[in-house]
């Protein structure tokens, strides 16, 4: 078998799923196996944790899963890689044994933090007004509130890896981790894509030594090779070479062909995104730094609406039971008739508008923040709400694209929709209605996987560099034309209704959390 003809496999670890997925040389999916979890247990209200072994075991069952389905077979396999979910920490001790369970990324515990920075860096954030942000991001360190909160388990932490770092390490015994992964609470310079430099101000802030820290390396880099142990968990033979990928928002944009500042992908997933690929450092947001990318030496300016279509499973949840139990009756899926229950409500949710900042002290836009629903009248039912969310989160996703152009200095040209809620042709339409673009899906569902994968085929010299590698592995499937009438209408409704919405709703939720206590 020659090595062009080889398989990679790609090990997509989600939030809510792990799928161990193969890939060909021309962006094929060759197999699948998907392993529903359990993100996290909640010791306390807004804790989100998670035991390492748990992802680990899962991973395992979920190769077993690909190998039962599949007629590609082990021998096939020649590079094994990883993307998981950004922002979740796991402290191991000199053994490599987790002390405690991992913190996810939608962990809401704060830290208790009444020390501000010292010396130089302390004078210039007071002068530069940047005191409640750097406050702001102490808080949210998982570190800080384990120093504080359990002392003996900080005390006996030699490792503190990202997720990525500790599947990686499970598969080859290397304490190594790719530079795409590194989005979280780290000293980590997003601008030089490596640990801060010695004097950062990073490494006041947080308690982390870069003894725990794993060694980085740039995405298509080889980690090391899989042990007979991590041979045996995932069915591959042993000694296969692990290659370096990136986080799953930034292989999403990878496997999406988005490689440039002019092609937005937006990723309709538990948190919404839209990222463009970028050689020049800029930050979308003020003070936030773009993330890695997959593609080496590269930036993702990220826009983000925390827990996106989070809110559609909300309503699925709570308002969707009718279409579920008729789906099980009908023996189809019950996205189907979600769908339908959205054609039946005209553009612009006959005036209901919806604002999707609904998660507790969110960054941005501010931690005040509330979602908030106005337009309300009797013509109104489930159906339009179920509307009024997806196009909430569209013209979120379009004041993204608006923010990252005014930042970059480029237009934005071409649109690509990853992520579950890509699946719906109506949110498909709609994005396209309300940005005023074709809107584009790839060629495949798993993106992040396909992401990983095209960073793999090069590490492997399956491609010989990664333009060679996407224009292969990567194209559009259906896209989706504006509708002119619907574009007008939308286009009034955003900038006369939507743009207002926040500020000059703001006082009044100031007003709430100082009456309620909420946010915290």
């Amino acid at each position: 078998m020659s090595k062009q003809s080889g398989l990679i496999l790609a090990i997509d670890h989600g939030t809510q799923s792990i799928r161990a997925l193969l890939f060909d040389a021309q962006g094929a999916l060759i197999g699948k196996g998907k392993q529903e979890i359990e993100p996290y247990f909640s010791p306390e209200p807004g804790w989100a944790e998670q035991h390492p072994e748990y992802f680990w075991d899962n991973l395992g069952r979920a190769c077993a899963t690909l190998w039962r389905s599949t007629r590609a077979h082990p021998s096939q396999v020649v590079g094994v890689t990883v993307t998981t979910q950004r922002g979740t920490v796991i402290n191991l001790d000199k053994h490599g044994k987790p002390l405690r369970p991992a913190i996810l990324w939608l962990d809401q515990r704060r830290a208790d933090v009444d020390t501000p920075i010292k010396g130089w860096w302390g004078v210039a954030f007071k002068t530069l007004r940047l005191e409640a942000t750097i406050q702001h991001f102490r808080e949210q360190t998982q570190a800080i509130w384990i120093q504080q909160n359990q002392p003996d388990i900080w005390a006996n932490t030699a490792h503190y890896l990202l997720l990525s770092g500790y599947l990686n390490y499970r598969l080859t015994g290397e304490f190594k981790d790719s530079t795409g992964s590194q989005v979280g609470y780290l000293p980590f310079d997003y601008r030089r894509h490596c640990w801060a430099r010695r004097g950062d101000f990073r490494w006041q802030a947080l308690p982390v030594l870069p003894s725990m820290l794993p060694e980085l390396v740039a995405p298509g880099a080889r980690l090391g090779q899989l042990t007979a142990e991590a041979a045996a968990h995932i069915g591959c033979p042993q000694g296969l070479p692990v290659i370096a990928a990136a986080s799953d928002k930034a292989c999403e944009i990878l496997g999406a062909g988005s490689v440039s500042a002019d092609t937005a992908c937006l990723s309709y997933g538990t948190t919404a995104t839209i990222n463009t690929t970028s050689r020049r450092y800029v930050e979308p947001i003020r003070f936030m730094p773009p993330y890695p990318a997959a593609l080496p030496n590269h930036y993702s300016t990220e826009v983000m609406v925390y827990r996106g279509f989070w809110m559609v499973s909300w309503f699925k949840r709570e308002f969707g039971l009718p279409e579920q139990r008729l789906a099980e009756a009908r023996n189809i899926e019950p996205e189907v008739l979600f769908d339908e229950l959205v054609r039946a409500v005209p553009p612009g949710s006959m005036g209901l508008m919806l604002q999707p900042y609904w998660t507790p002290g969110a960054r941005q836009p501010g931690p005040e923040a509330k979602g908030a629903m106005i337009g309300f009248g009797d013509v109104h039912t489930r159906a339009h709400i179920y509307r009024a969310i997806l196009e909430g989160l569209a013209y979120a996703m379009r004041e993204g694209k608006e923010r990252i152009e005014k930042r970059s200095g480029v237009p934005i040209r071409r649109l690509r929709v990853a992520g579950g809620g890509s699946q719906s042709n109506v949110a498909m339409q709609l994005t396209a209605d309300i940005f005023g673009m074709p809107a584009a899906r790839p060629h495949t569902y798993e993106t992040s996987g396909l992401g990983a994968a095209i960073t793999a085929a090069v590490g492997l010299g399956l491609h010989a560099d990664f333009d060679t590698a996407v224009a292969a592995m990567t194209r559009t499937g259906d896209v989706f034309e504006p509708h002119p009438d619907a574009h007008r209408l939308y286009d009034q409704l955003y900038r006369q209704v939507y743009l207002s919405m926040y500020r000059q709703l703001q006082p009044l939720y100031h007003r709430i959390r100082a009456i309620t206590g909420y946010p915290a």
